[in-house]
């Protein structure tokens, strides 16, 4: 040290110098070497490559890849640098042998450059080929040396060099030239590869053919010499042909590959797509469009999550449809009028607010709520229907009259908890259509709750009652990331699990419709919580169904919002939905969260809690919120004769000749309809004659509706039809007086039905029955 430090003191320009060019050779070589746009790739689970987008200046070059096959770096060693683990960066003796040679031919005969100078002179693109840049080569192929490793040296040569026309890299060559992943190449394969980097615009798969295949053999003949390969394996790989055209690269999930480029462009990107499962479900994307198409048809979309890791195991954005059809579309993000998708939120908040019970009747009767005016898909009412099967049918107007009874600003609450970002506006905004299709969300969001859902009874069950306080998380398609379902807690995030649990039990049970025509697909066995929805106008058809391990999204449609007929979710979406559903494992059904829930007795007949007045009284499994619901409003304790033909009383009858009977009585709306779906029904018998006392009056209009604007048709001959007046009354055999704007026009007995003409304009109808009770109805007449 003392002797270096004296040497500084006595040559200071010397070491200044020295220092200078130390300083400098460190610097000289860039940081990145490379800065070329790069391809967007994006592999599955398994690193399989599922698709691949072009670098931006239309080359394509995969990023960096530090892994090199084995056979590829045997033969581009052998081909290019025999020495590279053994030169500090440069050959002396292939410099010597190149020039020597080249002089005596008077041409560029040979080239002396090591793998580590080409990766310098692929880094410097451009520039000319001089003795003078040959030496800036060989300085910084030292600094690399330096710098780098062998290996990272060679995987910057495979990643960047030419292997012809627009292909770059050794990944891009083996996907474009092979339609294999580098690691699967043979011997023969590797060896093509690894000699048209040295004239990539000369030889090239489809052109110079047999200069190509005379190199590709030297370079396998050497192999065998250098006892790299056996005899048989050359002989075998001789055989080989070679690659006559560039494939197309695979494009197993290209609207995934669309979304990864948002965020990701010119990485690799490994995700969480299983390739099998994505394959599969686009052969049946695939075989439905087929069939879809005939209808004008032309766009579906698929996403399937798992619970547990709430990562995406299949995208499939679009069917394989042509640009005039909008094939370039990822439907999965866009938002669409959601139809009936809303309505288990619905059920799901009302049994977790305590407000209903599972299968609490509710009312299923012609509704108007100023001027909006919801009907059933079948056009039809029940009367009164369990909530439960209300679900399992997808019947618009309980559905309504349930939402306006729940409270519209309290369900739009619910909704925005789950996150659903196409819920942009307030409550008011929407009104009671919000539950019908009134608002829009898309199929990732949609997935994602019903996934949400899912996770919470799973998670409930593992922790023997406790919840997630992340529940409602994003799902994921990056294989790196890994979902943090937050901290555990005693408070439940959204609904509890018993109300989760109920209304799955109801989306469990298949809302047919009234035929069972085409559903053959439907496999029984399978226990799959499911819902459908079709938008107004069939624009909009959904299917989106759970499991404990998997959730299935389904949406077909128009991607230009063309609705055609038939484009119902049941009809196309659900045997999609199912179609996926058979080729997933079975999973088994979710377990009763009995921690929420309490056993009470129940009304079979009405649904609500028993009252001492119910018939048959059960005892079912309820979620706690529900205890605190009313009993059964339904049944009444009446007072017959011994036929239990008429009501009696005190006035008329001996009390040891009075039964006391249980009833069931529902409102005389509800009752006309129930009624024609239920022959069993049995209205009050009538008061006996003789007796003093009566029941309670009722009566309500089934027809027409209130403030109701109404268009009187014209038959053949050119007379207007009649209007038909309809109304239910608690006793029929009574006599009902009709007046229109005050004049009376008619009086009616047991069917109550009136004919008019009435003239254009506004109207009030007016009916008074012979007990004094009236009901008024004001209606609009219009041309």
């Amino acid at each position: 040290m003392h002797k270096i430090t004296t040497y500084i003191k006595h040559h200071k320009i010397k070491s200044l110098t020295l220092a200078v060019l130390l300083i400098a050779y460190y610097f000289c070589l860039p940081k990145q070497l490379f800065k070329d746009p790069t391809t967007t790739v994006i592999t599955s689970s398994n690193n399989k490559l599922l698709g691949a987008q072009i670098a931006k200046d239309g080359q394509w070059r995969f990023p960096k890849n530090d892994s090199i096959p084995e056979k590829f770096k045997t033969c581009i060693i052998q081909f290019e640098d025999e020495y590279f683990y053994k030169h500090p960066g440069f050959n002396p003796i292939s410099i010597f042998k190149a020039l020597r040679d080249n002089a005596k031919s008077g041409a560029v005969k040979r080239g002396g450059s090591t793998i580590t100078q080409q990766v310098i002179r692929l880094s410097r693109k451009g520039r000319s080929r001089t003795y003078f840049e040959k030496i800036k080569e060989i300085i910084l192929a030292t600094r690399l040396e330096c710098r780098e490793s062998k290996n990272e040296i060679l995987s910057y040569y495979s990643s960047h060099a030419p292997f012809g026309g627009n292909v770059v890299g050794l990944d891009a060559a083996s996907w474009r030239y092979f339609n294999r992943d580098a690691n699967q190449l043979s011997w023969a394969e590797s060896a093509t590869l690894a000699v048209l980097p040295n004239a990539p615009s000369l030889i090239y798969p489809g052109k110079n053919q047999e200069r190509l295949l005379k190199k590709r053999d030297r370079l396998l003949k050497k192999l065998l010499e250098n006892n790299i390969i056996d005899s048989l394996t050359y002989q075998l790989s001789i055989a080989e042909g070679l690659p006559q055209k560039p494939y197309p690269l695979p494009q197993i999930a290209p609207h995934l590959l669309q979304r990864v480029a948002q965020t990701h462009y010119g990485k690799r990107i490994k995700t969480t797509i299983d390739t099998k499962l994505q394959q599969r479900i686009n052969y049946i994307i695939k075989t439905h469009y087929s069939q879809l198409s005939q209808n004008e048809i032309h766009n579906a979309s698929v996403l399937v999550l798992d619970v547990k890791t709430r990562q995406v195991l299949a995208y499939i954005g679009n069917t394989p449809t042509d640009k005039a059809h909008q094939k370039d579309v990822d439907i999965i993000d866009k938002p669409r009028s959601t139809g009936s998708i809303l309505k288990p939120f619905l059920y799901a908040a009302m049994l977790d607010a305590g407000d209903l019970l599972p299968n609490t009747l509710v009312a299923d009767v012609p509704t108007q709520f100023g001027s909006y005016n919801p009907e059933n898909y079948n056009k039809s009412y029940d009367g009164a229907v369990h909530a439960s099967r209300a679900l399992s049918r997808s019947l618009n107007v309980p559905a309504v009259r349930m939402l306006q009874e729940f409270g519209l600003d309290r369900f739009h609450h619910y909704l925005k908890a789950l996150q659903l970002k196409d819920l942009k506006y307030n409550a008011n905004h929407y009104g009671l259509s919000l539950i019908l299709g009134g608002a829009e969300s898309n199929l990732w969001d949609l997935c994602k709750s019903y996934a949400a859902l899912s996770s919470t009874l799973n998670h409930f069950s593992e922790t023997s009652g406790e919840y997630f306080s992340n529940e409602f998380c994003e799902p994921t398609f990056f294989a790196s990331d890994k979902i943090d379902f937050g901290n555990k807690t005693n408070d439940k995030t959204l609904f509890d699990a018993a109300s989760i649990y109920l209304t799955y039990e109801s989306l469990k049970e298949v809302n047919r419709p009234e035929s069972d025509e085409s559903w053959a697909f439907f496999d029984s066995s399978k226990e799959i919580a499911w819902k459908t929805g079709t938008s107004f106008g069939f624009r909009d058809a959904w299917a989106i169904g759970t499991t404990k391990d998997y959730v299935v999204g389904v949406w077909v449609g128009n991607a230009d919002g063309e609705g055609r007929p038939g484009l119902v979710g049941v009809q196309t979406a659900a045997p999609i939905l199912f179609d996926v559903f058979d080729i997933l494992p079975n999973s088994d059904w979710f377990p009763i969260p009995f921690d929420e829930m309490q056993e009470i007795d129940i009304c079979k007949q009405s649904g609500y809690r028993a009252s001492q007045n119910c018939n048959t009284i059960e005892q079912k499994f309820v979620q706690v919120s529900g205890l605190k619901t009313g009993s059964c409003p339904y049944h009444v304790l009446i007072h017959v004769d011994r036929n239990e033909s008429f009501q009696v009383n005190s006035s008329c009858e001996d009390l040891s000749n009075i039964t006391h009977k249980s009833w069931f009585v529902l409102p005389p709306l509800m009752a006309y309809y129930y009624k024609t779906k239920n022959p069993f029904y049995k209205p009050l018998p009538k008061f006996r004659s003789d007796c003093l006392g009566q029941q309670t009056i009722s009566m309500a209009f089934i027809y027409p509706k209130e403030n109701n604007a109404i268009f009187l048709p014209k038959n053949f001959d050119g007379k207007t039809n009649d209007l038909v007046l309809k109304i239910a009354h608690s006793k029929p055999e009574s006599t009902l007086f009709w007046y229109l704007d005050n004049t009376f026009i008619g009086s009616t007995k047991d069917i109550h039905d009136m004919g008019i003409i009435p003239t254009q304009g506004d109207h009030t109808i007016t009916v008074v029955d012979e007990f004094g009770n009236d009901a008024k109805r004001k209606i609009t007449i219009s041309e």
